[in-house]
């Protein structure tokens, strides 16, 4: 089974939200659960503090289990650190005898 990443396309096979496609925005891994874009989405009031002196609303995402998601489409994540190894210039490696120690 290939595991889910950030960007992969799933579809959402129990639930509330049964049926439904949706790309990977956060996966939280202690708790195995991946938050979706446009789906389980919520508000939640804000008290006035010090920090937001203003206080309101704030959208967070609830996180849905992993275990109610199917890969439908997997994100086209592309290494940029890959070296490529010029065989001409390759070193030789010293072997070492039977019986030396």
């Amino acid at each position: 089974m290939k595991s889910l990443k950030i960007g992969d396309k799933v579809k959402v096979i129990a639930g509330e939200n049964k049926g439904k496609t949706a790309k990977i925005v956060k996966i939280e891994r202690g708790s195995h659960k991946a938050c979706l874009e446009g789906i389980g989405v919520v508000e939640r009031h804000i008290r006035k503090s010090y920090i937001n002196p203003t206080g309101g609303k704030k959208s967070i995402h609830l996180g849905i289990d992993i275990s109610n998601l199917k890969l439908v489409e997997a994100s086209k994540y592309v290494k940029s650190d890959v070296k490529k190894v010029d065989k001409s210039k390759s070193q030789t490696k010293s072997r070492a005898k039977k019986g030396a120690k």
